[in-house]
């Protein structure tokens, strides 16, 4: 297993959407990494946009970006309230900085935007935050999988095998 020993941090908040969460989740996890979910509250259980529930195993306080390889930020409406938390803002910026893989699907880039590290980034998403990833600096391109150093971002759930597998590459050291 290639990522065996190494940690990745979910982010979750009310309305994520399902499967943008999971299947990037499960895709980690079979390659052999640890993931953990985060919200703002320990122990509470945030429910996806179709109803698929997901339980917070820590809140974002407790997190120290130092002791992750690497973090996942769902789409959905969730990163609207994400990027609100200035825990979340710092571990992602604190990602950046040391190139740690950090993925993001449709509508997270508000996350990555509100961190303020897109600039000169090449990224996609969904189309409709396009003006808002070029607003903070990103190049957009519509492809269903952007790799850009240890950045990871695709557009909507058609694409989530190719951003699993992208994420894990990165993870793994393989970009």
């Amino acid at each position: 297993m290639r990522l065996a020993g190494k940690r990745v941090v979910a982010l979750v908040d009310e309305e994520f959407e399902d499967l943008e969460l999971w299947y990037p989740v499960y895709r980690v996890r079979e390659e052999g990494a640890e993931v953990i979910l985060a919200g703002a509250e320990k122990g509470k259980t945030y429910i996806g946009k179709y109803g698929v529930p997901a339980a917070a195993e820590y809140s974002f306080d407790e997190l120290n970006s130092e002791d992750f390889d690497g973090i996942l930020v769902p789409g959905g409406w969730a990163p609207d309230k994400l990027r609100r938390y200035d825990k979340v803002l710092q571990m992602v910026r604190e990602m950046h900085e040391d190139k740690k893989p950090i993925g993001q699907i449709c509508h997270a880039g508000w996350v990555l935007i509100s961190a303020k590290i897109l600039k000169g980034v090449t990224v996609t998403s969904t189309p409709g935050i396009r003006d808002d990833m070029e607003n903070a600096g990103a190049v957009w391109i519509d492809e269903p999988v952007v790799t850009d150093g240890h950045i990871i971002s695709a557009r909507r759930p058609p694409d989530l095998p190719e951003y699993g597998k992208a994420f894990c590459d990165a993870l793994a050291g393989k970009q």
